[in-house]
């Protein structure tokens, strides 16, 4: 069963299909927490119970008294590639160091990260632009989720053009999925909702598919969490603007993927005269979430190609955790730098966080 949304509000169970609602206003904000383990990779969703004190002193070190007193940690996804592109695993916490706001800070818990669950959205852009492509994107696709997804994960579907659809909700069954994505079609018709009149056309709602995303589906999971894009990166009509897509991935600790999927031939003619323009927003998108764009054209070998560089990238991830020195929730940003001993490594990391209090 497809569900048509103009934007989604999910509740737990996470299986149950939810019912159509109006557009959230203000999405409700809260920093990732959990509880603090040494040694054990602790998952950047859960909340926590932790020491209070100086952040720099180990867990085993601090007073028994004061163990219900909460504190928030930072937990970052990562990967690290040489100059070439190559994935670099087994490296260890003491060839990275991290500032927030360019003060360093103390890594508490650090681990090579290959076997958490991992907990996936797909996009797929059906616009008229994606026309040529959606095939190959269907194809690719499914092949992509039948090797990444194992028994614990799981994977959601959601097509954007003029609407929202949501074409399988959480499932760690790939045939379901690809069952989902083959029965994607292309859509140009009119719609209305998100403050538009009935019979507007909108376009593609990119920026509003990725906010729906994150907020309403990924906020409350824990682990690893990714957005896959399919599209050529071109909005049309979103109540979300860029940045507010943006922040809705780093609020919810989600690295977005994106395939850019461009049929160029299409675009000059009729109502796409302006030419393609996509790419730019989607790298701003990817690098401030710690993904990356990955160029495919029309070209179905390259799209195979970049599926299979994503997978090898959620497998092997490093993750890191800190309790910052500022410890003021104060709803401000905090910018990351995540710095990596080494000649030409580069460190793919989401860029900064919101010091947002935690729901009591």
């Amino acid at each position: 069963m497809l569900l048509r949304l103009s934007f989604m509000n999910f509740r737990r169970p996470r299986r149950a299909l939810p019912l159509r609602v109006p557009l959230l206003c203000v999405p409700v904000l809260c920093l990732a927490t959990f509880c603090a383990v040494a040694q054990v990779a602790p998952s950047p969703d859960a909340p926590p119970q932790g020491t209070a004190g100086d952040p720099n002193q180990d867990d085993q070190q601090q007073p028994l008294e004061t163990l219900k007193v909460n504190v928030n940690l930072v937990s970052l996804y990562f990967t690290v590639h040489d100059k070439h592109g190559a994935l670099i695993p087994h490296l260890t916490k003491d060839d990275f160091s991290i500032l927030e706001d360019k003060e360093p800070q103390k890594i508490k818990n650090f681990t090579a990260e290959n076997d958490q669950p991992l907990t996936l959205g797909i996009l797929l852009d059906t616009s008229g632009s994606q026309q040529n492509v959606l095939p190959l994107e269907q194809q690719a696709g499914a092949a992509f989720l039948s090797r990444v997804l194992r028994s614990k994960d799981e994977a959601f579907l959601i097509s954007f053009d003029v609407n929202l659809d949501l074409l399988s909700d959480y499932t760690n069954n790939a045939h379901a999925l690809a069952r989902a994505m083959d029965q994607a079609q292309i859509n140009i018709g009119s719609g209305g909702g998100g403050g538009m009149p009935s019979g507007t056309p909108r376009g593609t709602l990119l920026y509003d598919a990725v906010y729906s995303a994150s907020h309403e589906k990924l906020q409350q999971e824990t682990g690893r969490k990714a957005i896959i894009i399919l599209t050529d990166g071109e909005d049309q009509g979103s109540t979300q603007k860029l940045q507010g897509a943006i922040e809705s991935a780093q609020k919810s600790n989600t690295i977005v993927y994106v395939l850019l999927c461009a049929d160029r031939g299409f675009y000059g003619r009729g109502v796409y005269t302006m030419g393609y323009t996509g790419d730019s927003a989607m790298r701003k998108m990817a690098e401030e979430t710690g993904g990356r764009v990955i160029d495919v054209g029309n070209n179905g070998k390259k799209m195979e190609d970049a599926f299979a560089q994503i997978e090898e990238e959620l497998r092997t991830q490093y993750v890191a955790s800190y309790t910052p020195t500022n410890a003021k929730l104060d709803g401000t940003y905090r910018k990351i730098d995540i710095e990596c001993k080494g000649d030409g490594l580069k460190v793919l990391s989401r860029k900064g966080y919101y010091a947002i209090a935690p729901a009591d």
